[in-house]
């Protein structure tokens, strides 16, 4: 099995949610999502709502992409100091109405919030779907209402009000949408407007959402009321260089036609299309950083010859740091290394000052000590000269021996090149 990060699936990190199963907790997550993120080319990563998860999320490392979606609200001393004026009586209506969203799951709380800041921290794509929408405008410093029907829909007029969960019609449910021009929703759904029009219908499972935006992001879609069913980051979006923050209050996913896996209309997969899209260049981005040269395979023949000349570099070193004496190297010791000095004359400053450090440059003690100093002469009226130059002119020279040592670079790796294969050869 390989190894190699470049020929490995880009990994999208999905928390699960909880749930009771014969009276058992169980971690599911939707399959419409894993579906989707396999579909597109990514490998789903479940990551389990238990207890401490949030402090173990570097074990999932590498990060390629996070998508949050389903779940409970969010407790809302992560964004407000109050439960938004609502009367205790009111809360439990709301409990009651909405009783399998209003028990707060804390850690799930914590394990997401924390994943969207790492997100946000280290530009990883980020889609966010329902839950997962507030989440991301939470962790930027956005608010929430605490529940759309008492603080908003109260205030709207009939014509304007709206229906965000239908518990009667649960899947079937649709409210209409006005989408913003020139956003990403627009382009994925701009076939399916009619002329003129900005509307769509969307399917609706909340009862909370988005008070105050985040000021980073730009709303794409509104519904009638004045609520955000939709927004994005326009700074981290660019799939195919691996930007991607995003918040869908809907499920694209699920907009589906009745008993069927037909999509109300083509752009609704577009966002897990776009979204994978940006994972797999977050992916390859990363590995470009991170790729390491494989260092080259010796045959037995080379591998001596190798061996020969580290031995030769490291006699002169000890040479060069303890000077001649009665343990010192006989002049054929230091012959493999200095063969191979001379095959590469192009070395630059830096290149040279190294070498010498390591004693590499030491043919003999006596020759050695004679350019050290001839060096230090040099490097004496060297300074002498530079001391009566101008900043101009001392910033053009430093120009002028850069350019030189990137030249004297690139000639010494083509000639160490030349040497190992004709080594091999």
């Amino acid at each position: 099995m390989s190894t190699d990060l470049s020929v490995i699936l880009p990994r999208v990190l999905i928390v699960s949610r909880r749930s009771v199963r014969k009276n058992k907790f169980v971690d599911f997550v939707g399959e419409y999502h894993l579906d989707l993120i396999v579909g597109y080319g990514a490998v789903p990563v479940i990551v389990p709502r238990v207890s401490g998860v949030h402090m173990l999320l570097d074990s999932f490392e590498p990060i390629h992409g996070v998508l949050l979606c389903e779940g409970e609200d969010i407790d809302p001393s992560w964004y407000e100091q109050d439960i938004a004026g609502l009367s205790q009586e009111e809360l439990e209506e709301i409990k009651r109405l909405h009783a399998s969203d209003t028990a707060i799951d804390k850690e799930k709380d914590s394990i997401e919030l924390s994943l969207a800041k790492l997100c946000l921290e280290r530009n990883i794509p980020y889609l966010g779907i329902c839950r997962g929408s507030q989440i991301l405008n939470v962790a930027c410093g956005g608010t929430l209402y605490q529940d759309i029907g008492k603080e908003l829909s109260i205030k709207c007029l009939d014509s304007q009000r709206v229906m965000h969960i239908n518990y009667d019609d649960y899947d079937g449910h649709r409210h209409d949408v006005e989408v913003v021009e020139n956003t990403p929703l627009h382009h994925w759904f701009k076939d399916s407007l009619e002329e003129g029009k900005m509307n769509i219908c969307v399917n609706s499972y909340h009862h909370q959402g988005v008070k105050r935006l985040a000021q980073r992001f730009v709303p794409m879609v509104f519904a009638p009321d004045g609520l955000i069913e939709g927004f994005y980051d326009p700074d981290a979006y660019n799939p195919e260089e691996g930007k991607f923050i995003m918040g869908l209050q809907f499920h694209p996913e699920r907009m589906r036609k009745p008993d069927s896996d037909e999509f109300d209309y083509p752009g609704c997969p577009f966002a897990y299309k776009e979204f994978v899209k940006a994972v797999v260049a977050h992916q390859k981005k990363l590995n470009s950083l991170t790729s390491v040269q494989k260092p080259i395979k010796l045959n037995k023949e080379m591998e001596i010859k190798r061996k020969i000349i580290v031995r030769s570099f490291s006699l002169a070193k000890n040479l060069y740091i303890a000077g001649r004496g009665t343990n010192s190297p006989k002049e054929t010791e230091l012959e493999a290394g200095a063969e191979f000095l001379e095959s590469n004359t192009a070395l630059s400053v830096q290149q040279e000052n190294r070498l010498k450090q390591m004693g590499a440059t030491v043919r003999n003690a006596g020759s050695y000590i004679e350019r050290l100093k001839l060096n230090e002469e040099r490097e004496k009226m060297a300074r002498n000269v530079m001391a009566k130059m101008t900043v101009e002119q001392l910033s053009d020279l430093l120009s002028f021996y850069h350019t030189m040592g990137q030249i004297c670079s690139e000639v010494l790796d083509i000639k160490i090149h030349g040497l190992v294969n004709d080594l091999g050869s």
